[in-house]
């Protein structure tokens, strides 16, 4: 089996996804695993053979040792990136198709697709998926229009299964956010009134700066505080951290007093470690998953004042999530992990030994 993502490159949702899909695939499984570091994944699959995944020449050798492909999480299917990143995945899909692979789209996001030419193409290519499983009602809703002749599910993002941790604590307030063209400096100069204003309230309470993108978020403060787009009073209690693995980041989430997450798989972790939230949307993804757990949360395109934003966040500090509302999404989002058995009981064969 060759599971197929935007592993190893220091993005710890990438991390939790390919974490959640190791632990609802069979344990017989001979896996293949698109990476570009090798350390983060070995870590989680130490019997799994790597493959670089920025070399799509070794991604289509590796279809020759495989029965089944896997595109594990994540939106790998949208032109936002590039469209050269595109063409990667749809020349798999393809050439794993007519080799008579079974293709599995397993909790995947559709788009966005900005280009006509990569609306087109993915929407003529999904039919050579066997089964896929969407997560969330967007994506699942453009390829019912597209009348996509393939079995489908939706459920809430697969990391919602990963295990939680208890919360332990009340300290700093810790900001997921991340570099977007969304917010100009006078968008960026309002967050930061309104951090100024919620921190006013909280003395003595310190602020993390928790990079889960180690290459794109890490510098964020930084570049912030030298472009003067932050109150100095704000730098002088600010520091930096880069996620480094999944429990530490959970063990953060859960002593925090506060989390405000730009980035899904920040604002799904925090959740499961009962930290309280508020959301910054940058894409509608985060917007989604901040409803299904009614996490409130402002729009990075659509900024409201500074005061209006302040006011919310100090409204949900000591607003753990909801244990009922949790079981409850943790449940739905279990149909990604009924598509993966659905092509195993269609198989006798066991799909996962790959071929010789």
């Amino acid at each position: 089996m060759l599971l197929c993502g935007y592993y190893g490159e220091h993005n710890l949702g990438d991390d939790a996804l390919l974490d959640v899909l190791l632990r609802q695939l069979p344990d017989d499984c001979q896996l293949s695993i698109t990476a570009h570091d090798p350390t983060p994944v070995l870590q989680r699959a130490p019997s799994a053979r790597l493959v670089p995944r920025r070399s799509l020449l070794a991604a289509v050798r590796a279809l020759k040792q495989t029965d089944v492909l896997v595109f594990g999480g994540g939106s790998l299917l949208q032109d936002s990136t590039s469209f050269k990143s595109l063409l990667y995945y749809l020349t798999l899909l393809l050439i794993a198709r007519a080799r008579g692979l079974t293709v599995v789209l397993w909790g995947q996001g559709l788009g966005p697709l900005r280009r006509r030419r990569s609306r087109w193409l993915v929407r003529r290519c999904l039919a050579c998926a066997s089964r896929i499983s969407w997560r969330d009602p967007a994506s699942l809703a453009l390829a019912q229009r597209w009348r996509i002749p393939v079995p489908m599910a939706m459920g809430p993002d697969p990391v919602w299964c990963h295990p939680g941790s208890p919360r332990h604590g009340d300290g700093p307030i810790v900001l997921c956010w991340r570099p977007t063209p969304l917010l100009d400096p006078q968008g960026w100069r309002r967050l930061g009134q309104a951090l100024d204003q919620l921190m006013a309230s909280q003395p003595d309470v310190s602020l993390l700066w928790l990079a889960f993108h180690a290459e794109q978020d890490g510098p964020l403060l930084s570049w912030l505080s030298d472009q003067g787009l932050l109150p100095a009073r704000l730098q002088a209690i600010s520091t930096t951290a880069v996620a480094r693995s999944l429990p530490d980041v959970l063990d953060r989430f859960a002593r925090s007093r506060l989390v405000i997450p730009m980035r899904l798989h920040a604002l799904v972790l925090a959740q499961l470690a009962g930290a309280p939230c508020a959301a910054l949307s940058y894409d509608p993804k985060v917007a989604a998953a901040a409803a299904t757990a009614a996490v409130p949360c402002h729009e990075l395109a659509d900024l409201p004042a500074a005061e209006v934003i302040a006011a919310c966040w100090q409204q949900q500090i000591g607003q753990v999530p909801n244990p009922e509302r949790l079981a409850r999404i943790r449940q739905n989002a279990g149909v990604h992990q009924a598509t993966l058995n659905a092509v195993w009981s269609a198989d006798g064969s066991g799909p996962c030994v790959a071929n010789s």
